[in-house]
């Protein structure tokens, strides 16, 4: 069964030049993972604020994509980056088709 998450950052005042291209970046990345259905960045109308949805092919999808190296040092820039020093992370689950 797939994975889908929600993750939603929100650029600490004066990060958000610095945090966009590494968003983009890690996008590129993960998109790449083998186990990667879906990344989609998007903003929060007029907002810094990142709301990023991905589907993944299964947990052992997910725990390879938070192993990945790309994905280690984007969480740990989003400590001094992200209000709360990481991003909000939301497990979805279909209720509606």
């Amino acid at each position: 069964m797939t994975r889908l998450v929600v993750a939603r950052i929100v650029p600490v005042k004066g990060a958000e030049d610095r945090l966009h291209p590494m968003v983009e970046a890690l996008a590129k990345d993960v998109r790449a993972e083998p186990g990667n259905l879906r990344f989609e960045v998007y903003q929060e109308g007029d907002s810094a604020t990142y709301l990023i949805l991905e589907e993944y092919r299964d947990d052992q999808a997910v725990k390879e994509h938070m192993a990945s190296a790309h994905t280690r040092a984007f969480n740990a820039a989003l400590i001094e980056l992200a209000e709360g020093g990481a991003s909000v992370v939301t497990d979805l689950r279909a209720v509606a088709q």
